[in-house]
């Protein structure tokens, strides 16, 4: 119809039905928030494949044993010769190079967040990792200088990826939903779970090589996806439905806003649970770097299992252990929402069963002979550590939920706790000079069972899920005491978990 000034207006009864028929396209079918949890998911894969093949290739790249039957002819011998011990020492140092400046990065990636955003520091981080794998077939043949060089720009690269996404989680996620979203991080469980039998694979069938160009085609593809759909906050988001902006702005709390806000540094650096979460972090990661990169070495020189057996037995704990993250944060959200436990507690009671359990099964590992029974202990050890995403690990934003703030405390804390990821495979490598010695090997879980369980002790006197005094508080919004789901399936369900204010 036309109104007085001869300008057609659209009925309110016809604006309505438009409304009604969008609600039903299909994109509208898949919430914003879903999609983004698919891409943490499918990032954090990626990235871990491309952190990870090298685990697998170095046994053949660098073989210590010329003789062994499954190594192929396109294997490279260290530079000047070098003994069976120089060639072990050269193989943890090319390991631990990835992570000397992963750990160094981690600050630069919570400024960079600040700065730039979640979806330029995670994708460019990305990109650069993925294109530092397809030149590694390269570096082999020039020297193993060069492959150090390149897995320490993958390091660096691949350390701003955690800051900028949990730096995301203050904008998209709701509370209730929170320890539910984090089980995307274990993404990365898939992406290890993957890549070592898919190594194992092209090893017998291609070549050494083929491992590189396949993990780094796999990055430059993904980075494609990320760029069309990720979006640094909710009202950037072109295709998102009204209904499901309403309800995160309405659900998610007030001190994730765009405000710019200075990140309290000295704070964040003398509060002690910051430090306990750091701490007990490193003792995780030491403990689970033992299964993730020494884990192919010993199944392969240990229990002498050739390359396709022990790729598919070294990847399998990890994929398993993916489900089982799921299953921890889906119990811990349980238990914040009908209060079976206070926040603290279930977070200090998850990180236990992710430090404790795996500390006490790995030192069993070097004392059992049945390799049923073995394998069986190493799966339990490796599942029962990802409780951590519903531990630790989710603790940080329960510190400070401010959207740069969380970013700077995982800055702060994965500077501390990832240098366990360079530790751990140097002091094996020192530990461990005859690859096939399973008394070495006692000494390597005897270490990482002692360092899980101390680093425990410190957050358990320390932790807090306490939203700190140096969290800037901004004014909150109601908040439903309802729970929250992922899918609203109907408009009329979306009114009984969200009230307007």
């Amino acid at each position: 119809m036309y109104d007085s000034r001869d300008t057609y207006s659209i009925p309110q009864e016809e604006l309505e039905t438009t409304r009604v028929l969008r609600r039903w396209h299909f994109r509208d079918k898949i919430p914003a928030r879903l999609v983004l949890y698919f891409l943490s998911w499918s990032g954090f894969l990626v990235s871990f494949m491309m952190r990870n093949d090298m685990n697998f290739a170095l046994v053949a790249i660098y073989p210590n044993d010329y003789t062994n039957q499954n190594i192929t002819n396109t294997s490279h011998t260290i530079s000047g010769g070098g003994t069976e011990d120089q060639t072990t020492i050269v193989k943890s140092v090319i390991i631990s190079s990835f992570y000397w400046c992963y750990v160094l990065s981690q600050v630069a990636g919570g400024v960079a967040t600040q700065f730039f955003g979640t979806k330029c520091v995670f994708g460019w981080s990305q990109l650069a990792t993925a294109l530092c794998s397809l030149l590694i077939p390269l570096a082999v043949e020039l020297n193993y200088i060069a492959v150090i060089v390149l897995r320490s720009i993958q390091g660096f690269a691949s350390g701003l990826t955690w800051p900028a996404m949990y730096a995301i989680v203050g904008y998209w996620i709701p509370l209730t939903e929170r320890s539910r979203f984090m089980s995307s991080f274990q993404g990365f469980s898939i992406g290890i779970g993957l890549t070592y039998p898919l190594c194992g694979f092209i090893l017998s069938q291609f070549g050494w090589q083929y491992i590189f160009y396949t993990t780094g085609t796999l990055g430059v593809g993904w980075c494609l996806l990320w760029y069309l759909l990720a979006f640094n906050t909710p009202r950037e988001h072109p295709r998102i439905t009204k209904e499901e902006l309403n309800y995160i702005e309405l659900n998610v709390s007030k001190e994730g806003t765009n405000t710019k806000l200075k990140v309290p540094w000295p704070q964040i650096f003398k509060s002690l649970p910051a430090w306990a979460i750091a701490i007990t972090t490193f003792g995780r990661i030491f403990l689970h770097y033992i299964f993730i990169v020494n884990g192919p070495t010993f199944m392969g020189n240990v229990l002498k299992f050739n390359f396709e057996t022990n790729g598919f037995l070294s990847g399998m704990p990890f994929i398993c252990s993916y489900f089982s993250s799921v299953l921890f944060c889906y119990i811990a959200d349980k238990f914040i929402l009908y209060k079976v436990l206070n926040l603290t507690n279930v977070r200090k009671l998850f990180t236990a069963l992710s430090q404790i359990i795996p500390g006490i099964l790995i030192y069993c590992i070097g004392y059992v002979d049945n390799i049923h029974l073995l394998l069986s202990i190493w799966f339990i050890a490796v599942i029962f550590i990802t409780a951590s995403y519903a531990g630790a690990m989710a603790n940080i934003i329960d510190l400070a939920p401010n959207y740069g703030h969380s970013a700077a405390v995982l800055a702060f804390c994965q500077t501390i706790h990832m240098s366990a990821s360079f530790i751990s495979p140097l002091t094996a490598g020192f530990i461990v000079t005859q690859e096939d010695s399973i008394d070495q090997w006692r000494r390597v879980f005897g270490v990482g069972a002692v360092i899980s369980l101390l680093t425990y002790v410190v957050y358990q006197i320390f932790g807090t899920a306490e939203v700190q005094s140096w969290n800037i508080k901004l004014p909150k919004n109601d908040h439903s005491d309802e729970e929250t789901e992922i899918f609203p399936k109907s408009n009329r369900e979306f009114n009984t978990i969200s009230k307007p204010m």
